[in-house]
């Protein structure tokens, strides 16, 4: 596969600069890293990015995540591997990233239970590493980035 277009983030260096800091901030959310990446690993999967399930499977597997639970993150809700918290960040992953899917798109259940692990501040490193994913997703989908390049 061929990219329609170099990524749009570099071809404006500022925009790519602003990008790693948002992720620079969010790593300094307090949230897990390795929660991190599960969470824009299943958004990326949700939205068939291949160059981010690609590149974030790879960025994980170097943070020590196994490989037995990166291949478990698609049927997370049915797997022993994942601990209540980075089910619950799963969770509200795929619902802020599936907005359109249902009237309340991101239900109080799912809320309460990502609130039940993580304070403020966390809920706003995953909601943002959420939102940083699906952009990255919208960028690189349409112009088909392939995943064997990191422009990134």
């Amino acid at each position: 596969m061929t990219a329609r277009m170099p990524n749009p983030a570099t071809l404006l260096p500022q925009v790519n600069e602003h990008i790693q800091g948002l992720l620079k901030s969010v790593q300094g959310s307090g949230v897990d890293r390795s929660t991190l990446e599960l969470v824009h690993l299943r958004a990326s999967q949700i939205n068939a990015c291949g160059f981010c399930v690609d590149l974030g499977t790879r960025t994980a597997r170097k943070s020590g995540e196994s490989d037995q639970r990166l291949h478990a993150v698609a049927a997370w809700r049915d797997t022993p591997y994942f601990t209540e918290a980075e089910r619950a960040a799963l969770a509200l992953a795929e619902a802020a990233t599936r907005l359109a899917d249902r009237s309340d798109a991101v239900p109080d259940e799912v809320w309460d239970e990502a609130a039940r692990h993580f304070e403020d501040e966390q809920l706003a490193g995953l909601l943002l590493m959420i939102g940083v994913t699906n952009l990255f997703n919208r960028l690189n989908v349409p112009v088909r980035q392939p995943s064997d390049q990191q422009d990134w």
